[in-house]
């Protein structure tokens, strides 16, 4: 009886052994999912069929293993005994007295490609919706049932090493040219493309010697340095180590199979049963749950949009309107002035050209995006969504002039950062239909995006646009509406005690290393620099008064306005820059620098910063802006960049224990002021 390989042999004697998980919407390799395919190993090796064909009976061939099952492990030697049972496993696979071939189709990620790389050939779906990677370490290890040596002898150790460095996944095209694959097929004719490849038998494809080149024992030291160096350009090896594990891990065994397959063993295991792996598949775990939001968790995640009228062609709305082009959506955007429309079609068309390469597909997208500087979508879109001025009243009287335009099932959307919903919806004689869609810039890099629900937004309308943002290939984070809502919330008082810090004399540069350091994707004043200050000052306007510790704006941040120092758009903010990077730091004058009157630099930067964000995170979450405690980590991670390898703000205080956590706050208080005052929610965590 078979619960999840279900087989047929065909007219030529070829066994076709499709995987159909039980009781899942993906397939992992999950034991039960391993056990049943021994057994099916065991009859092959008994009575071999002409072929082995492996495909799935879902749409995707393998997401990779399943996470719950290793991270329920009680040990390092117990993971490392099941990654050698599935070592032993797939080396029987690809010793079978017959050809194999994976027929892959949609994603093939992680364990599911390094079992695709057992077999004797591999076929992928022309689609493009089709993905192939070994993206573990994303997930703070590295691949661990064979995948470096199998990817090694197939790639050469230069092109698998940066895709298993970088966790990046491929299209089928490309997948072929780097050697994943062996044929591209459209998905109807993949089967006889299985049948011809079979009937021409080629060599196994293998790595030619200029790419086994580097694994030589000779070169691997001077190549795994430079590999070295260039992954401390984007991770630390204290938060991170799984990259420089791998670096490692080659650089001792370099295309050495046995060797490499027993150090798969032992590294993964014990990389998974650190703090930063168990953090990020957490994280992963937050972000499938995101992802579940908008597929309608039992409504089926239908939004019933097809067409999108955006108002206001700047930078955020050009680009969330090229976004929803690009993804399928017929798009109208909106602005009186021509040159804007003129330089959002522009950067529309660098966006396509660089996420859809395909000729057909970026024509396609272009035809989807209409300049309509007349409003002519207002009265056929399923969605307006304003991305104008961040200016209530500004907003409101568009509002006004467009209403009477909408059709009576459209949805309304803000683009709003913080303003909330009660005070735009005034006037308007249906407020049930407007929410909150909150995108973070750059549009096409931020996943995350607030879908924003206001006192008279109605639950239907919350559906389609969390249905909506996840059509979109985003992470939908249903927030109520307050100021800020919660990201910006949350964010505000980090930002707003770097400039305090800048003010008492504190390098913008020690500023940014200290938080960095705590593993900050960018330290805060780069980051202001980056939203730009312009934005910064209206939101701290906006928000400020509000937040659990009411803040006022900082007199620096206000004058580099005024003085029109916006950032990095205007070439100058706290830093100066030239070709897009920060130059040197501009002090404020007649401040004494604590350098000078301290002769150090303080030592609590760091925790200045992070404790007035998890003070807030606190008072969010008493508050109700988000519904949980996990919800309120995943949106400030995925919306902040706050240090991954940490799990987020609340899972941070848990770990770091919350009255040890709690004490430091008050200590915080005592040297700093009233500022650090900690929010009474403190006292009701259940984390």
């Amino acid at each position: 009886m078979s619960t999840h390989w279900h087989a047929e042999t065909d007219d030529q004697g070829r066994l076709w052994l499709g995987l159909d998980q039980a009781g899942s919407t993906l397939n992992l390799l999950g034991t039960q999912v391993l056990n049943e395919l021994a057994q099916r190993v065991d009859a092959i090796e008994a009575e071999p069929p002409q072929a082995l064909v492996l495909h799935s009976r879902k749409r995707g061939f393998i997401a990779g293993a399943d996470l719950n099952e290793l991270e329920g492990a009680s040990n390092a030697l117990d993971l490392a005994r099941h990654i050698t049972h599935v070592h032993l496993l797939f080396d029987r696979i690809e010793a079978l007295p017959c050809p194999s071939v994976a027929l892959i189709d949609g994603y093939c990620l992680g364990g599911g490609l390094e079992l695709a790389l057992a077999c004797t050939y591999r076929i992928a779906a022309d689609d493009p919706d089709l993905h192939m990677g070994l993206p573990e370490v994303r997930l703070g290890i590295f691949p661990a049932y064979g995948g470096t040596w199998r990817a090694i002898r197939n790639l050469g150790a230069l092109a698998a090493l940066r895709l298993m460095l970088t966790g990046r996944t491929l299209p089928a095209r490309e997948a072929k040219r780097a050697g994943l694959v062996d044929l591209v097929a459209p998905r109807r004719q993949l089967r006889a493309a299985a049948s011809y490849l079979l009937e021409q038998a080629p060599k196994p494809r293998r790595a030619g010697l200029r790419q086994r080149l580097p694994s030589n024992p000779a070169l691997r030291p001077l190549v795994a340095a430079v590999l070295r160096r260039q992954a401390a350009k984007h991770a630390d090896p204290a938060h991170y180590p799984a990259p420089f594990q791998l670096i490692e891990h080659w650089r001792t065994h370099g295309d050495e199979g046995p060797a490499l397959l027993a150090s798969e063993a032992q590294a993964v295991s014990r990389l998974l049963t650190g703090d930063t792996a168990r953090n990020l598949i957490r994280l992963f775990k937050l972000r499938e749950r995101l992802k579940g939001l908008g597929r309608g968790s039992g409504r089926g995640g239908e939004h019933g949009i097809a067409h999108v009228h955006v108002i206001g062609g700047g930078v955020m709305g050009g680009d969330i309107a090229a976004w929803a082009a690009q993804s399928g959506f017929r798009v109208t955007l909106q602005d009186l002035g021509l040159d804007q429309l003129g330089r959002a079609m522009r950067r529309a068309q660098g966006l396509f050209r660089k996420r859809l390469q395909d000729e057909l597909a970026i024509r396609d997208a272009w035809d989807r995006l209409t300049p309509d500087p007349r409003g002519d979508g207002l009265a056929r879109a399923d969605l307006v969504l304003e991305a104008i001025v961040e200016d209530a009243q500004a907003k409101r009287a568009l509002f006004d002039g467009i209403e009477p335009r909408l059709r009576a099932d459209a949805l309304l959307a803000t683009n709003t950062s913080g303003i909330p919903l009660e005070r735009l919806s005034k006037g308007l004689r249906r407020p049930e239909r407007l929410l909150g869609l909150h995108f973070f810039n750059p549009v096409a890099r931020m996943e995350l995006v607030e879908v924003v629900r206001g006192a008279q937004t109605q639950s239907e309308g919350m559906d389609r646009a969390l249905a909506f943002v996840h059509a979109l290939g985003r992470l939908p984070l249903p927030v109520q509406s307050s100021p800020g809502f919660l990201v910006n919330r949350v964010l505000m008082p980090y930002l707003l005690e770097a400039v305090e810090l800048l003010a008492e004399g504190v390098p913008a540069s020690a500023i940014d290393r200290a938080a960095e350091r705590f593993g900050m994707p960018m330290g805060p004043v780069a980051l202001a620099d980056n939203i730009g200050l312009d934005i910064c000052l209206a939101v701290v306007e906006e928000v400020g008064p509000r937040l659990s510790i009411p803040a006022e704006t900082p007199e620096l941040l206000r004058e580099r306005v005024h003085r029109r120092a916006l950032g990095k758009k205007s070439g100058e903010g706290f830093y100066r820059y030239r070709n897009g990077r920060h130059g040197r730091r501009l002090a404020p004058k007649r401040i004494p620098s604590i350098r000078t009157r301290r002769g150090r630099i303080p030592p609590d930067l760091a925790e200045r910063m992070v404790f007035r964000l998890l003070n807030e995170a606190v008072a969010c979450l008493r508050e109700g802006v988000v519904g949980d405690a996990d919800l309120l980590d995943a949106g400030v991670v995925f919306g902040t960049g706050f240090a991954p390898f940490r799990g987020g703000p609340m899972h941070f205080i848990a770990e770091g224990g919350q009255a040890r956590m709690l004490e430091r706050l008050r200590d915080l208080e005592v040297s700093h002021g009233d500022h650090f005052h900690p929010d009474r929610g403190w006292d009701l965590l259940r984390v």
